[in-house]
């Protein structure tokens, strides 16, 4: 086997395993940044999770979606800041 299979074998049930644990808090979570926490997490490693297939197969293809969600889930967090600290996301 080649390392990146070794990744992808040991990996994937981590990444399953974390993101039922995320899901978990994102369901029950005490407060919303809780919350919005859960979602970065699931929306990173799974950004991680394509970029580790994308190796894999040796493919760019999955590089560009992978960028793409990590900046969503930073502009997530933008917007979720600026709405808990001053109640508005306008200017």
């Amino acid at each position: 086997m080649t390392d990146i299979t070794t990744v992808l074998l040991v990996g994937a049930p981590l990444y399953l395993a974390a993101v039922v644990i995320y899901t978990v808090r994102l369901v029950k979570g005490p407060s919303i940044p809780d919350m919005v926490l859960a979602v970065d997490c699931i929306a990173y490693d799974l950004a991680v999770f394509l970029l580790i297939i994308a190796l894999y197969y040796r493919t760019s293809l999955l590089v560009a979606p992978s960028i793409m969600l990590a900046l969503w889930a930073y502009l997530l967090d933008v917007f979720i800041s600026k709405h808990l600290v001053s109640k508005e996301v306008g200017e």
